[in-house]
Parts: C-alpha cells; sequence; structure tokens
C-alpha cells in the first residue's frame, strides 16, 4: 500500500532534478491556460489510494458524495492500479481512472489529463488524500481549478515537505485531521463530517448488500485463500497454508486466488494446488463477490482481498504484519465487524507503514516470521466449527 516515488527519481543529479522539476511546472502551467466556460458546478474527489485503500474508502463515499448540490454531478478521480474496485461505489458516482505512471513520464498524456479535469469547471474539489504527492495527486488537485478546494493537511513527508507547504495555497479549506497514525475509515469519517456539517459515528467496514452481486450457490462449503501480495515481504510461508488446508474437513473445496501470473512469479506456492479438492482462481475482484459471500472462510494476507472479503461480509482470517497497525489491520474497533478476525505478532516498531527497519528473516518482514503458526491453525479451526454450524 505503499506509494510510488516523484517524478524526477531513478538517479538523476540535482542538474536533471531542476530540468525535470521546470519542465513538470511548464506543463502543468500550459495545462492551466484557458477560460471558464459558464458558472463552476459539479463535485471532483480525487482519491489516489491502492486498491485496498480504494475498498475502504468506498465505505464512505456516499457521505462525499452527499456534497453535491442540486443534483449535481461526483465524479472520483482514481489511480489506475486501484480502478479495479470502482464497482464498489453508488452507481450515481462517475469514476475517472488516471495513470499516474504516465503522468510522472509522459508530456502529453500529462498534458492532455490536466486538461481534461480543468474542462470540468467543477465547484467544489476535494482531495480525500492525507499521503499526497506534491507533483501527482496535488498536481491533479490545482488542474481541477476548482471553485473551492479542500484537502486534510497533509501528512509529513520528510522528501518532499518544503513542496507540500508551498502548494498549501491550492486550497480554500485545511482540515487537521487528526495524528500521523490513525485509521483511515475514521479520519476519513471525520474529513467528512467537517465537510457535510453532518457528524456521524465512522461505518463499519461492511458495503451496504444492494451494492453488491448476490452469494454464489455452491455445492460444497467452500474456502477462499489469497496468499499472495505484490509486496512478498507480508507473504507467510507455503507451509503454513498447506497446514491450514489440510485442517479444513475434508469434503471442503479450497480456491487460491490470485491475479494471473501470481503463481509463475511464486514457485514455491505450487504445491498447494497438490490436492484434487484445490483450484486456483485469477478471476478478478469484481467477479470473486459472489464466492466470497458463499464462502465458508476467507483467509488472506493484509491486501485488497482481505478488505473486500470482511467488507462482503465473509468470514475473515487476516494474516497481517505488524507494518500498518493503527492505520489499517487491524481495524480501529468501533469498526471492525465480527465476521473480521485479524492475526499478527506486535512489535516494538509496529505501525512503521511499510518501512520496515529490520532485516527480512526467510524473505518475509519479521512480524509476519513470528506469527504464531499454531495460533493460526487454532484460529482456523474455531471458524470452521463455527461456519459448520458447530
Amino acid at each position: 500500500m505503499g506509494r510510488t516515488g516523484g517524478p524526477a527519481e531513478g538517479g538523476a543529479g540535482p542538474v536533471g532534478l531542476t530540468a525535470v522539476a521546470r519542465f513538470i511546472n511548464l506543463i502543468d502551467r500550459l495545462a492551466g491556460l484557458g477560460r471558464r466556460h459558464g458558472p463552476p458546478g459539479g463535485v471532483v474527489v480525487v482519491s489516489s489510494g491502492s486498491l485496498g485503500d480504494t475498498v475502504l474508502f468506498a465505505l464512505v463515499a456516499a457521505r462525499f458524495q452527499a456534497l453535491a448540490e442540486n443534483g449535481e454531478e461526483v465524479r472520483v478521480v482514481l489511480r489506475h492500479d486501484a480502478a479495479a474496485m470502482a464497482f464498489l461505489f453508488p452507481p450515481e458516482v462517475t469514476v475517472d481512472v488516471i495513470d499516474h505512471r504516465r503522468l510522472r513520464r509522459h508530456p502529453a498524456y500529462r498534458l492532455s489529463t490536466l486538461r481534461r479535469l480543468g474542462r470540468a469547471n467543477a465547484r467544489l474539489v476535494v482531495s480525500a488524500d492525507y499521503l499526497r504527492h506534491p507533483d501527482l495527486d496535488e498536481a491533479l488537485i490545482r488542474a481541477c481549478r476548482g471553485a473551492e478546494t479542500v484537502a486534510m493537511k497533509a501528512r509529513p513527508w520528510a522528501k518532499y515537505d518544503g513542496a507540500l507547504k508551498r502548494n498549501r495555497v491550492l486550497f480554500d479549506r485545511l482540515f487537521d485531521s487528526g495524528p500521523p497514525v490513525l485509521d483511515k475509515v475514521v479520519r476519513w469519517a471525520a474529513f467528512a463530517d467537517w465537510l457535510t456539517r453532518r457528524p456521524e459515528p465512522p461505518p463499519m467496514v461492511r458495503l451496504p448488500t444492494d451494492r453488491l452481486a448476490p452469494a454464489a450457490v455452491l455445492d460444497r462449503p467452500t474456502v477462499l485463500i489469497q496468499p499472495f501480495s505484490a509486496v512478498t515481504l507480508k507473504q507467510s510461508p507455503p507451509a503454513l497454508y498447506q497446514r491450514v488446508i489440510r485442517a479444513l474437513p475434508g469434503d471442503w473445496r479450497v480456491r487460491i486466488t490470485g491475479a494471473p501470473g501470481d503463481m509463475e512469479r511464486n514457485p514455491s506456492f505450487a504445491g498447494l494446488l497438490d490436492p484434487p479438492r484445490v483450484t486456483f482462481d485469477a478471476s478478478t475482484f469484481e467477479a470473486l463477490v459472489p464466492m466470497l459471500r458463499a464462502a465458508r472462510l476467507v483467509i488472506s494476507v493484509d491486501t485488497a482481498l482481505l478488505h473486500l472479503a470482511v467488507a462482503v461480509g465473509a468470514p475473515t482470517l487476516g494474516l497481517a504484519s505488524a507494518a500498518f497497525v493503527g492505520e489499517i489491520v487491524p481495524y480501529a474497533s468501533d469498526i471492525t465487524p465480527s465476521n473480521a478476525h485479524i492475526l499478527y505478532h506486535s512489535m516494538p516498531c509496529e505501525g512503521c507503514l511499510g518501512a520496515c527497519v529490520l532485516p527480512a528473516r526467510d524473505g518475509m518482514y519479521p512480524c509476519v516470521a513470528e506469527l504464531d503458526a499454531d495460533g493460526v491453525i487454532a484460529k482456523v479451526e474455531e471458524l470452521v466449527i463455527k461456519g459448520a454450524g458447530g
């Protein structure tokens, strides 16, 4: 759930950095040329988080949708690599997808994208990001040229603090959303309360069922296991999942989920498919929803599927690192639904947000390597008994 670096990264020296910065500034100035046509209208919400962040943001999307006046369009701007979760937003919301990699590297794409955002002529522009990149996220905000532009005060980021401070002039109002480490959903809910002036309790991690496809009809109890993460250091070893599979009732089916190519990128996990009852499922997130809703249990690393499974109501066991304690998983106690069960090994350095300073252990973050395998199996057996009606 980390963020990409700035457009000038890649080994360029100070002269190169200055040249790139000047070129970006020129493009952004060109994008801002031109007159508005007609009175401003509509709400644009820029949300540049990851796939998992987007699942969680969908929980509060309706609160930001309430900022619209008199039937205005509400447009949510997502990163291209988070667009697979766009189906979770209310149908009345328009989703605009922007490729941040191209935004950094391709001047023509940057110019056309920023000009397109400016043509929206929005009445209100909202940055939903606490962590903001000054040349990416805030460039999108600048391009929108909202009649009013609001945001949370940005997370401190040593590398870009100077640029973030200079960019404060982009915003008409800034909300102090709390300490640097705070549950994401709680932070967004507080921001929405401030914007709408209608305080509400933060929402549970549960999506409205009328926004979801119905549960699949299965001929046998089925367990879904998502062992893969884009950050391989968060992955528990295959041996743990082999123990999990052996602990399940013999007549239950198991589906290993993942993106196309995950098995090829993680050859040590191939043995999980040896039992005949185990298959691999590379379905999209949207296509997986009926299976998630029908599953007796979902077991996942702390990745997007974990949040999706919890949010659609599946009995879910998360095998998490300690990196996002206090911000993502475990969720804040007042928003955690009864179907969510998160296991992690507490560390003095927990809450590092993925910036681990300790050496990896057997290809894992130390907090992942320290997960109690016996405790995992005991929890699986407990949830199996509960799911079987025992």
